[in-house]
This record gives structure tokens, sequence and C-alpha cells, in this order.
């Protein structure tokens, strides 16, 4: 197997991983699979991988945003795509500053992906939109980048926005992208 077709999967959802392991192997790919940081750093100590697909939302205490830095550092070449149920611009920014070539909302198939590895290099001619942000979108980037901040620590993240946990976390619970 060609060592170029190397991917890193970091996903904590087993049955979504599996899928998208499997879709990736018919296309090719040797594909590691990791659910935390932890198991990334373990990889990384006996494996190369020349492509990363990561969440941004993962149990336990790191984020993928702690995954794609550690992944960059230990490969600046590396082709790193973040995919998520919690896009907002805040993390978007994050991601792409870190080391990620791109970052894909959910529901994104492996077509998506295979094609994110691909541009690398920004388009300066992306259609703009006349569009102006409600305030629903403006609350919930505000809370995305607090939560990206803080390491998606609820707590800290509520006490930074000046309202109480609960309401945080229902405002999380009603608002699943």
């Amino acid at each position: 197997m060609d060592a170029e077709r190397l991917l890193l999967l970091v996903e904590d959802d087993e049955a979504f991983a599996r899928t998208l392991a499997r879709s990736f192997e018919r296309r090719g790919y040797r594909v590691l699979r990791a659910d935390s940081l932890a198991q990334v750093r373990e990889l990384l100590g006996a494996h190369s991988p020349s492509y990363a697909v990561v969440d941004l939302k993962l149990k336990g205490e790191a984020t993928g945003l702690a995954c794609v830095r550690e992944l960059h550092a230990h490969d600046e070449g590396m082709l790193i795509v973040v995919l998520t149920g919690y896009a907002s611009i805040a993390t978007a920014v994050e991601a792409v500053k870190l080391g990620a070539c791109h970052y894909l909302a959910k529901p994104s198939n492996t077509d998506d992906i295979e094609a994110a590895f691909g541009l690398t290099e920004g388009n300066a001619d992306v259609e703009l939109t006349n569009r102006c942000s409600s305030i629903k979108t403006l609350e919930w980037e505000r809370i995305h980048e607090v939560l990206a901040e803080t390491g998606f620590n609820i707590t800290e993240a509520a006490r930074r926005l000046g309202m109480h946990r609960r309401t945080l976390a229902r405002k999380l619970d009603k608002r699943r992208v």
C-alpha cells in the first residue's frame, strides 16, 4: 500500500467512523482510526499519515481542534479536513489557523472530503452573499467562538457569556447543526 494514501480518521462515533473508514478503504486509502487526542498521539508515534479527517467535537477533554494542532505539529504537509455537526465561523477560522486545509459541515460524504483534500488554496472567486446575519446566527456564532476558546467547557463558556450554565446547555441541546 502506498504510504501516500495513509489516512487518520479521528471520530468518536463508532458507527460513523466505521462507515467512513470503509468508504475510504474502497477508494484505496489505508485507514487508521482514533477517537481521542491520546490515541492520535499514540498512532503518530508509529505512523505518518498524509491525510486526516477530524471530528470537531470529541467526547472527553480534548476537542478536534487540539487534534488538528497535534497533527499539524507532527507534519505540516498533512492534509487535514475538519468535519463537524457544530459548524461555526469561529471554529472554522481556528481550525484553519491550527493547520486544517478545509472545514466541512455534516452531513458530508467521502466525495466531499476527498475533494476538500484537493482544495489546499483559497478561492478568491467564491460567491459572496448579500444576506445579513440574523441575531440568532450572531448569537450562535458567539457561543461557538467562546466554546472554542474554552475547549468546549460549558461551565466556563457560560461564565464568559454571562449566562447560566443550564441556559447554555439548553441552547446547545436545541440547536443541533
